[in-house]
């Protein structure tokens, strides 16, 4: 009988490089002249998975997201798991927004890529969902590179990660 091949499909952010792009970030703003006298602050809560931005203003707001992604690009954060929330009027005639961070796979991506696999009508390629991360198997490791290539390939708006191949 031929062994099946698996590997799992996951969307994690790594916190640790989350904090430590921030960390650059407020440098910057603290070293940068249009922020200077500014209300402009970055507050990262690990157990919410947020990251609250607190400015001035709405043109203040945007330099200040640019800054914070051009942080998360130079740490290899993925950029596509985080979500802007909407911005909010503060106190002291200040805006503030807060981004949520993607941690796994949502349950309507999970089906978006399962569908998107089964109508490519893959031989004997299986997919199965496992509460936030995707378990892929096939007896074939050619056409689980072939799968790997696919889904890097679509976009699901998401950031995936492959690993945990195995051989049953």
């Amino acid at each position: 009988m031929a062994a099946t091949c698996t590997f799992d499909v996951t969307s994690t952010v790594d916190l640790q490089e989350i904090d430590n792009a921030l960390n650059q970030a407020r440098k910057e703003i603290v070293q940068r002249y249009d922020f200077k006298g500014s209300k402009a602050s970055i507050e990262f809560s690990r157990t919410d998975n947020t990251i609250a931005l607190v400015a001035d203003d709405e043109f203040k707001m945007q330099a200040l997201w640019e800054i914070v992604q051009g942080r998360m690009v130079k740490r290899q954060v993925p950029v596509k798991n985080l979500k802007l929330g909407e911005l909010e009027r503060g106190a002291q005639d200040t805006v503030r927004r807060v981004i949520s961070l993607q941690q796994g796979i949502p349950t309507d991506a999970s089906r978006a890529i399962v569908k998107f696999l089964k109508d490519r009508k893959l031989k004997k390629v299986q997919a199965a969902i496992q509460a936030d991360q995707l378990r892929i198997s096939s007896p074939s490791r050619d056409e689980l590179q072939g799968v790997m290539h696919l889904l890097k390939e679509q976009d699901f708006g998401i950031e995936l990660q492959f690993g945990n191949y195995r051989e049953s």
